[in-house]
């Protein structure tokens, strides 16, 4: 029991395999220890539960309710949600709150994401490795003490509620498409939560037309995987861009916190591009509102695309970079105020989304700044500053801190300046110039290579340069 939970807690959510690594015997017992680590003594109200459609989605969140209940703990199950919506009700309700998913894992897994209320985060230095070391033990102690012997005096409460159309009346107080010019969108659900949600977000009335693919709620994802960032899971959308002459394709993952952007020409548009346009929007906004440019920050993550921080300085705001993983990049938004941030995952986090992440308030200011204006989108966003990316790359590794080392050398060598902040940074400032980062996975004997450079050529050299180092048996 002890080396299954030590599998599936990760740096910043649960996650494994079903039902040989994540079973309702375990998820009662990490409800449990989340009410006993984070709800209880910080005085949380309750917690607020939902879901996604995967077939093991509905019993393990009826799991979490009970194990939270167990504590004395009220909770408020909101059912089938996308994980926006329930940071939403975790940040409209002050609660806090726990969505089983596996995000854009593959059907036979399933996860659970946590809160605080506020939708603030719970990662591994935050509080989960605490719930997973008090659900090791309670798993452990109940073969001596049954459950019903270890249960708080009173039982918590349980009451329902469905929050869809307050979710979608809070994102459209955020980002009003009323007045923008007539535009078709196809949307992508992947057979995911954004099947339900989206509807709810682009209704008929609004001059946006929403052409629907896969929106039928199926956690077998029959039509393609659930990771909208995985070229092969774009196809059927290429091809329904074109098919119905529309302005923009989006497709979701799974719990449709993420999105990922197609242009009218069928050309995905790369995540660094998207939240550069994202980002003017905001600042816009917020110089419109009284600010200075400078009075504003944007927070990246250490992987963005330099068309970000280049995009913000251009700008006048500032440019605060942040480690890779959502907890971090929250964590930074809180402290310095800042109005969005932007990972390489197609992660956007908002200020007035309580700091959280949200693939549908993403397409919003999307269509947002398209429709407000006569260019079409693959125009709007040019080249993206004629940068060409690898795309994240992993290699399984026998010994991580090896392969890292050479990769430093070889960039020592070349008279380069290693970059810890995140893992190891390489930058050759000079012609050609690239970028590129080195990356630790937080759960598994994996690096993440991400390069950038100004022409094809010298991204393809220092990408095939580097994995080979990486990838060299000792």
């Amino acid at each position: 029991m002890s080396t299954r939970l030590d599998q599936v807690v990760k740096a910043n959510d649960i996650r494994g395999e079903v039902p040989d690594q994540l079973d309702a015997e375990v998820v009662r017992a990490l409800g449990s220890a989340f009410a006993q680590v984070v709800v209880l003594p910080e005085g949380e109200a309750g917690v607020v539960v939902g879901h996604d459609m995967r077939t093991s989605s509905p019993e393990l969140a009826d799991a979490f309710v009970a194990g939270v209940r167990d504590q004395g703990v009220d909770v408020t199950a909101i059912g089938l949600c996308s994980t926006d919506e329930l940071y939403y009700a975790a940040g409209s309700l002050r609660l806090a709150g726990a969505m089983v998913t596996a995000s854009h894992g593959p059907a036979s897994t399933n996860g659970i994401k946590l809160c605080r209320s506020g939708a603030r985060p719970v990662g591994i230095d935050t509080g989960l490795a605490e719930i997973r070391d008090l659900a090791r033990w309670s798993l452990e102690r109940s073969a001596v003490h049954p459950p019903s012997e270890r249960a708080a005096p009173r039982r918590g409460t349980l009451g329902q509620a469905d929050l869809l159309e307050r979710y979608a009346a809070h994102l459209h107080s955020l980002v009003d498409l009323s007045e923008v010019r007539p535009l078709r969108v196809v949307v992508d659900a992947g057979s995911g939560m954004a099947g339900r949600t989206a509807p709810a977000v682009l209704p008929a009335h609004l001059p946006v037309l929403m052409v629907p693919l896969h929106h039928e709620l199926d956690g077998t994802f029959p039509h393609r995987g659930p990771d909208p960032l995985d070229p092969a899971n774009l196809r059927l959308l290429q091809d329904a861009v074109l098919e119905h002459g529309a302005d923009l394709g989006l497709a979701f993952d799974g719990d449709a916190d993420r999105c990922a952007v197609v242009d009218e020409t069928g050309r995905p548009v790369a995540p660094g591009h998207i939240a550069a346009l994202i980002a003017r929007s905001v600042v816009a906004a917020e110089v419109a509102a009284g600010h200075t440019p400078a009075e504003v920050s944007v927070v990246h993550g250490s992987v963005a695309s330099r068309v970000v921080p280049e995009a913000i300085a251009a700008l006048g705001a500032r440019a605060v970079r942040s480690p890779v993983g959502h907890s971090f990049v929250k964590e930074l938004m809180a402290r310095h105020h800042a109005a969005f941030g932007a990972e390489h995952s197609a992660h956007y986090y908002f200020r007035d989304f309580w700091h959280a992440d949200s693939g549908m308030l993403a397409a919003l200011h999307v269509l947002a700044a398209l429709g407000h204006q006569p260019l079409p989108l693959s125009r709007l966003v040019g080249d993206g500053g004629g940068y060409v990316a690898s795309g994240e790359i992993s290699s399984v590794v026998a010994d991580v801190g090896a392969a890292t080392a050479r990769v430093r050398d070889w960039g020592l060598r070349q008279g380069l300046e290693p970059d810890g902040f995140d893992g190891l940074a390489l930058a050759h400032e000079q012609q050609p110039s690239w970028w590129l980062s080195l990356r630790p996975s937080n759960t598994e004997a994996l690096l993440r290579l991400n390069v950038e450079a100004r022409d094809p050529g010298t991204m393809e050299q220092v990408r095939d340069t580097v994995l080979g180092l990486v990838r060299q048996e000792t």
